[in-house]
């Protein structure tokens, strides 16, 4: 029982580095395969919208010969996209109110990757009936849009040799990133056709080593949140149910697609060849249009960051896609508190601060009940070197002499772990929460910490440093932290063994190592946490010296 605190150590070693091991530790580099996206037989259904017009409808036009697709250039205050004729699909799509990097003359964010050439918002159809749709050439309403003001609207439309037109319309509105899509599917053949309107997002894929957080396919799935790590597609790559949305994610921003209610379809996922190309493609069941008949589908496409208070304005569950994992019911608050704190002193770094702070005021009790344990526990320690000496060659005698010796001075040897167990969650819930707030993306604190969502560096060192992660520099607040936690180990009572005592010693160290490569938000916290948890100490041991 006298060992426990250097148990409870061991422990918590062990999470911190089964957490390194997953999700900072590179594994080998695997070939991944191909999934191919699977083949349902989709039930018959009526969709949404289903119109017979009884006029005459004009003759089919022959198809137009090939032509260069144009491009058509839309503007808003908050992006900038391109679409492409050829698929009616967004090739660029640049937000106005991020950057690239946090230089000041970077570039806005790109969200669609250059080495995408397909572009995204590709559109197909279930049924197959409609030939030539891959390749199809649209006609666009418009060569610009300039959406500042008010909502505007671009339309593209293609006619099949056969004789069956689609349309794409977009709306863009100047003050959301949410973007109206309706798909119309017009039947001016002379025979009934079993169709429906399939929508494709594509992105890179996330590499499989990528760090703690979500990133990839997810999906509200009959009103259960969805996120599919990579690895899964090789088991499943069809996802059935009520369908209330389906997004590819990366750390800090998403694209999605939203149909205009719940409703029965599938997510089929798919990797490219390479493994490099990550499709999400949602299905709609089919549905029978007959002769001179229409199929009229109603989605939101949305483009932007993936930022809570964005998403809850839109009203339409999309902010359920912010998942901080199993300490997610204490990260949000956290994050409301930090936003609000930063509304008072736009500091994020300050924020921060603040909020460890209030953090601790919580955990006040817990953290002196665990220092005066720590404090007597220390006391005790001459009397338990003595006991051990004396029955070194009797463990059963000076275990049951330790344990009196703990009764009689009403010692329990677990007060000082068991608080130290209770704020684990917290530093999961803070590290996950700090990790993905896109509101710490470029976020300055002060000097050379111009960016709290990436690791703090001193200068800029042309040549690497064992197990740092480029850019290479001096972790000055990791440095400074990793100080805090010797000084802390050098206030606890040591452990008995002389071996465990040594190995304590280490775990500042240790520490240090992993903390070098956290983001400088993270570390920041854990650094205020400590001064703050040394003055708690050196305040209860003055107390009950």
């Amino acid at each position: 029982m006298e060992q426990a605190r250097f148990v409870i150590a061991l422990v918590l070693s062990f999470f911190v580095f089964y957490f390194w091991n997953v999700f900072f530790v590179k594994e080998p580099p695997t070939q991944p395969k191909s999934v191919q996206t699977a083949k349902e037989k989709l039930p018959i259904q009526p969709v949404e919208k289903i119109e017979k017009k009884e006029e005459s409808l004009p003759p089919v036009q022959p198809a137009l010969l090939e032509r260069m697709p144009k491009t058509i250039k839309v503007t808003s205050p908050l992006y900038t996209a391109h679409f492409s004729e050829k698929g009616a699909k967004i090739t660029q799509f640049s937000l106005t109110k991020y950057k690239e990097t946090v230089m000041p003359d970077s570039p806005p964010k790109e969200l669609i990757s250059n080495t995408l050439s397909d572009g995204t918002v590709l559109s197909g159809t279930a049924g197959g009936s409609i030939s030539g749709l891959t390749q199809a050439v649209f006609s666009a309403s418009a060569e610009e849009i300039s959406a500042q003001r008010q909502p505007e609207k671009l339309s593209f439309i293609w006619l099949s040799p056969e004789g069956i037109e689609i349309e794409k319309s977009f709306l863009f509105s100047p003050d959301t990133y949410a973007i109206g899509l309706t798909v119309t599917i017009r039947n001016r053949s002379a025979r009934a056709v079993q169709e429906s309107v399939t929508l494709s997002l594509k992105d890179m894929a996330p590499p499989e080593d990528s760090n703690y957080g979500f990133e990839g396919p997810s999906a509200l799935l009959n009103d259960s949140l969805e996120q599919i790590k990579l690895k899964s597609l090789k088991d499943k790559t069809v996802y059935t149910g009520k369908l209330r949305w389906l997004a590819l994610e990366s750390r800090y921003f998403m694209s999605a697609v939203l149909p205009a209610a719940s409703e029965d379809a599938s997510m089929n996922l798919s990797l490219s060849a390479d493994g490099k190309i990550l499709e999400s493609r949602y299905i709609r069941p089919l549905a029978s249009i007959q002769p001179g008949g229409q199929s009229v589908s109603e989605f939101t496409l949305f483009f932007g960051p993936k930022s809570l208070n964005v998403l809850r304005q839109l009203n339409n569950s999309l902010e359920k896609a912010i998942n901080f994992g199993m300490f997610d019911i204490l990260a949000k608050p956290c994050l409301w508190l930090m936003n609000y704190l930063y509304g008072f002193i736009p500091n994020y770094g300050v924020a921060i601060i603040i909020l460890t702070l209030l953090v601790k005021l919580v955990l006040w009790p817990l953290g002196n009940k665990s220092y005066k344990s720590m404090n007597d526990m220390k006391k005790l320690q001459p009397y338990m070197t003595e006991i051990r000496e004396k029955y070194k060659d009797d463990k059963a005698k000076m275990n049951q002499e330790i344990m009196n010796l703990y009764k009689t001075y009403k010692i329990n040897p677990m007060g000082g772990c068991l608080p130290m167990i209770v704020q684990i969650p917290v530093f999961f819930a803070l590290y996950r929460m700090l990790y993905e707030a896109i509101e710490l993306r470029h976020a300055p604190f002060f000097g050379w910490i111009n960016d709290l969502s990436a690791p703090d560096r001193l200068f800029q060192f042309g040549f690497s440093i064992p197990f740092m992660q480029p850019p290479y520099g001096i972790p000055v607040l990791t440095l400074i932290m990793g100080g805090t936690m010797f000084l802390q180990q050098k206030m606890s009572p040591p452990p008995g063994d002389p071996a465990q005592a040594k190995m304590m010693m280490f775990m500042p160290l240790i520490f240090t190592v992993i903390f070098i490569n956290f983001s400088s938000g993270l570390v920041l916290y854990w650094l205020i946490n400590n001064i703050l948890s040394i003055a708690q100490q050196y305040y209860i041991s003055k107390k009950n010296a």
